[in-house]
């Protein structure tokens, strides 16, 4: 499966004008207006900030379908219930789905795709799955030689899929991305390449809140 939906038709095949990518850093600041006057408004797993300084829309919402954190999810009751889990209209899973050959048994490598799929279904949203080949993109651009390609952020594979398919077309808005985080993803090359976009015009990369972030 590529990026064909299930449940409907995805909002991917509506062009917009306007498109904020929000990250979940914590120095955001006082962005919310402006996030929420984009057409699309794409946030990332647990939607840091949804309600409150980042906004109150999002249109996308991608959840990491592989690892530790979807099998939490997957174990809380209450995950449907969350504001920004209500309020998205369509669900990305970044990862593509592993061959039964591939998929290892401890739980945080796992593919929980097939699970995640039958856990959002009662919403009625549709579930769409990046390219793979979006995977293999990210993969080689953050790859160092000599040394295993590190896993790219769900932020990451996002932002590239949407400026592959739309940069040049419409605005692009990135905020609150901190390049920190899990230690498994290479923060400082994702940077490196979020930057280059900017100074290339394809995007805006907003900086986190100077106040905040001292």
């Amino acid at each position: 499966m590529s990026d064909t939906p299930r449940g409907g038709p995805s909002p991917l095949r509506r062009t917009p004008r306007r498109i904020a990518i929000v990250g979940n850093a914590p120095e955001l600041g006082d962005c919310g207006a402006a996030i929420d006057a984009a057409d699309w408004v794409v946030r990332f797993n647990n939607a840091a900030g949804f309600g409150t300084r980042a906004g109150r829309r999002v249109t996308h919402l991608a959840l990491v379908n592989h690892g530790g954190q979807m099998r939490e999810w997957l174990d809380d009751p209450g995950f449907l219930d969350r504001p920004a889990v209500r309020a998205a209209e369509t669900f990305l899973f970044p990862f593509p789905r592993k061959p039964a050959s591939a998929r290892p048994d401890n739980k945080d490598g796992r593919d929980w795709t097939d699970e995640a799929e039958a856990r959002l279904r009662p919403l009625g949203r549709p579930i769409t799955l990046l390219p793979a080949t979006v995977h293999r993109e990210a993969a080689a651009l953050i790859h160092t030689p000599g040394s295993p390609p590190p896993p790219p952020s769900t932020g990451f594979l996002v932002s590239l899929h949407l400026l592959r398919r739309y940069g040049g077309m419409v605005e692009i808005d990135v905020h609150g991305f901190g390049f920190e985080g899990w230690e498994g993803h290479d923060w400082a090359r994702e940077r490196r390449w979020f930057e280059a976009m900017a100074a290339g015009g394809l995007l805006r990369l907003h900086p986190l809140a100077a106040s905040l972030a001292a």
